[in-house]
């Protein structure tokens, strides 16, 4: 199956969940590895719908993904196109973040995206809760979280980022009651 020259195509959901069906499983990591090297592509609609079938792979598939959590992360500090940077937050935020493992650029990335007017809602909402996922390890993070949420609640907000910021509050609420 060539794949590239499959996602130089529109997508359906039944292509999308063909092409998960087709990587599922261990047996496939070498198309997984394949589709993967399809995110870096030099053709936005390749690379956008690269990222988009992975947003549809199953918990057991999307484990794979895993080990390139640093990757990933790089690919969403330095991604420029919104919808690609959106696709790549989205799957960072199927993979756990560990205490030993956080990386401050990152932490600093979500901050400063939560905060930015220019940043899409999607994007600013993702980041709200993938900014919670590393920050709960650290009572003075999460502070720094809370504040930072205060923040923007002086500028208009979407309803869909008020929603976010909402349930990041109580998240953050109930963890600093538990300490």
């Amino acid at each position: 199956m060539d794949l590239r020259n499959r996602l130089l195509q529109r997508l359906s959901q039944d292509d999308i969940h063909e092409m998960c069906f087709l990587t599922q499983g261990t047996e496939n990591d070498s198309l997984k590895e394949e589709l993967y090297t399809l995110i870096s592509d030099e053709d936005v609609r390749v690379s956008y719908n690269a990222l988009w079938v992975f947003t549809y792979f199953d918990l057991s598939n999307n484990k794979w993904l895993y080990a390139k959590h640093d990757e990933l992360i790089d690919k969403a500090i330095a991604e420029k196109h919104e919808g690609k940077r959106r696709l790549l937050l989205t799957l960072l935020l199927r993979q756990p973040f560990e205490c030993g493992n956080l990386r401050t650029d990152f932490i600093d990335f979500c901050f400063e995206t939560i905060q930015s007017s220019h940043e899409s809602y999607a994007n600013r909402a993702l980041c709200m809760k993938l900014a919670y996922e590393q920050c709960k390890f650290f009572p003075e993070l999460l502070s720094e979280l809370s504040n930072c949420l205060e923040i923007i609640s002086t500028e208009p907000l979407s309803s869909g980022l008020k929603t976010a910021k909402r349930n990041v509050m109580k998240k953050i609420f109930k963890d600093v009651r538990s300490v």
